[in-house]
C-alpha cells in the first residue's frame, strides 16, 4: 500500500507526477492497483490513471470526477469554497511562478466547511496542517478521463460542503460509478472510515479476482 504525495502545483503537473509514480515505481510493475482519491485528488487521479494498464479500479471519496473539458471551478457550484478568493483563502505568492498563488483556506472556515462533522480539536489540527493548492489548478481544463475505461466507485458524503452531494452524484452517475452515500461531510475517510474501507474492498474484490 502506498500513499503518494500530491504536489498541489496544478492539474497537469500533479497528474503527471502521480502517473510517473504509478508507472515507474518498480514495486508496482505488473501488480494490480486500486487507485483511491479524495477531494481534488479525484481530478488528479482521473488524469494520472490514463494509459496505465495496472490500474483496475478508481475509488473516489468525496472527490471530483471530472470529464473532458471540465475545470474544478466549474464543478463547485454551491460549495463553501466557491466565491471571492480573498474572502475564503489566505493568499501567498508562489516563488518562481508569476501570476500564480497558493491558497490556504482561512482557519476560521475549516470547521464548518472542510471539516464539518468532526470535533473542533480535530478541525483545528487540520486547519493548522493544511497544504496549499495553487490557484491555477482551479481553472485548468481537464483532458480525457480514465473512468472512460476503468471501473469506478464513489463514496459521497451527503453533508459535504466542499463538493456538494448533488455535484458528486452528478459526476459519479456520469462516470457510471458504483455509488455509496454516507452521512458525513467532506472527510468521510476520517469520520466514517469503515464505510470507506468497505467500498475500497468491494472494488478490490470486483476487479482483481
Amino acid at each position: 500500500m502506498y500513499a503518494p504525495s500530491n504536489p498541489l502545483r496544478g492539474l497537469a503537473q500533479d497528474s503527471d507526477y502521480l502517473h510517473r509514480f504509478l508507472t515507474q515505481n518498480p514495486a508496482l510493475q505488473g501488480q494490480p492497483v486500486i487507485l483511491v482519491a479524495h477531494s481534488y485528488g479525484g481530478a488528479v487521479a482521473t488524469g494520472a490513471a490514463v494509459g496505465d494498464p495496472n490500474i483496475k479500479a478508481l475509488v473516489y471519496v468525496d472527490a471530483f470526477i471530472p470529464d473532458q473539458g471540465d475545470t474544478v471551478a466549474s464543478l463547485i457550484s454551491g460549495s463553501c469554497v466557491a466565491g471571492n478568493l480573498p474572502d475564503l483563502f489566505n493568499i501567498v505568492p508562489i516563488p518562481g511562478a508569476p501570476g500564480d498563488v497558493d491558497l490556504y483556506l482561512k482557519p476560521s472556515l475549516v470547521p464548518g466547511c472542510f471539516a464539518n462533522g468532526l470535533p473542533a480539536s480535530q478541525a483545528a489540527v487540520i486547519a493548522a496542517t493544511q497544504r496549499p493548492l495553487a490557484a491555477s489548478a482551479l481553472a485548468a481544463t481537464f483532458g480525457i478521463p480514465a473512468w472512460k475505461t476503468i471501473p469506478s466507485w464513489a463514496v459521497i458524503g451527503t453533508a459535504d460542503h466542499v463538493i456538494p452531494a448533488a455535484s458528486q452524484t452528478f459526476m459519479a452517475q456520469r462516470a457510471g460509478a458504483h455509488i455509496t452515500d454516507v452521512n458525513a461531510g467532506h472527510l468521510s475517510l476520517i469520520s466514517r472510515p469503515l464505510v470507506v474501507t468497505s467500498v475500497i474492498l468491494e472494488a478490490v474484490q470486483a476487479t482483481t479476482r
